[in-house]
C-alpha cells in the first residue's frame, strides 16, 4: 500500500450544511493515505501533540493519526447536502466489476442488481481470491495488511457491509481479528420525528465514532429516507 497523506480535494460540492456536526475537530486535521490507486483515499484524523518539556527543554512529538469515521463532515473541502446525499465513492470500483445492471423493473429509479449467473458481495469475491478495493480500503484503515482481510472474510469470520445501491458507504470490516465498531440507529417515522432531525443524530454519531448506522424508519414515505 502507498502511504501518502493528502488533503482532501474532490469534487461533488453542494451547498453546505453548518452547524455543530460539521467542521474538523479541535487540534486535528482531516487527512487521507492513498492506496494502489488514486480513488482509494481512506480518511483519517491527524491529532497534533503538544511537546513533550523536560530538563533539557521541549521535544517536538510528531502527529497521531486515528481511525476516523467522521466521513464527509469534517472534510473542509466536501459541501454535503441531505436531499442529495454524499460522494458515490464506491461508484467505480461496483461498475468496474462488470457484474452489475440496472434493475428496470423496479419503480422509483434503477438501483442496481448482480447481472444473470453473478454474484456481488465480499464474501463472493473474497472466496475468489481478490482483493478488492474494498478490501485495500479497509486493509489501510485497519493497519493491516490486504490478504488478511480477503481471507477473514473468505473464512466467514469477518463481514465487510457494502450494498451495491449504497456507493457512499465507507468501506469497513466486522470481525474478531480487527477494530472493534460502534452501531448507532436512526428512525423516521409517521408520528414523530424527520427526515432532517435524523440524518442530524446519524451526524453525530458519525462524528463521535459510530461506523454502522441501522435505519429503522417506518410509515408510508419509507423510500424518502
Amino acid at each position: 500500500m502507498t502511504d501518502v497523506i493528502e488533503r482532501a480535494a474532490v469534487g461533488h460540492a453542494v451547498p453546505h450544511t453548518a452547524g455543530a456536526t460539521a467542521g474538523e475537530f479541535p487540534a486535528s486535521r482531516k487527512v487521507y493515505v492513498t492506496g494502489s490507486r488514486p480513488d482509494i483515499r481512506v480518511p483519517f484524523r491527524e491529532v497534533a501533540q503538544s511537546p513533550t518539556r523536560g530538563a533539557n527543554g521541549a521535544v517536538a512529538n510528531a502527529p497521531l493519526r486515528v481511525y476516523d469515521t467522521s466521513g464527509a463532515h469534517t472534510d473542509p473541502d466536501l459541501r454535503v447536502e441531505p436531499e442529495r446525499g454524499l460522494p458515490p465513492l464506491r461508484r467505480a470500483w461496483i461498475l468496474a466489476r462488470g457484474d452489475v445492471a440496472p434493475d428496470r423493473a423496479r419503480e422509483g429509479g434503477a438501483p442496481l442488481r448482480a447481472r444473470d449467473g453473478a454474484a456481488v458481495t465480499q464474501l463472493h469475491y473474497a472466496r475468489r481470491g481478490a482483493i478488492t478495493p474494498e478490501m485495500e480500503y479497509i486493509a489501510i484503515r485497519e493497519d493491516v495488511d490486504a490478504e488478511l482481510v480477503r481471507d477473514e472474510v473468505a473464512r466467514g469470520r469477518a463481514i465487510i457491509p457494502a450494498n451495491i445501491n449504497h456507493p457512499e458507504a465507507e468501506p469497513m470490516i466486522i470481525g474478531s481479528k480487527f477494530l472493534v465498531k460502534v452501531n448507532a440507529n436512526i428512525g423516521n417515522s409517521a408520528v414523530v420525528s424527520s427526515i432532517d432531525a435524523e440524518v442530524e443524530k446519524m451526524r453525530w454519531a458519525t462524528r463521535w465514532g459510530a461506523d454502522t448506522i441501522m435505519d429503522l424508519s417506518t410509515g408510508k414515505d419509507i423510500h424518502a429516507t
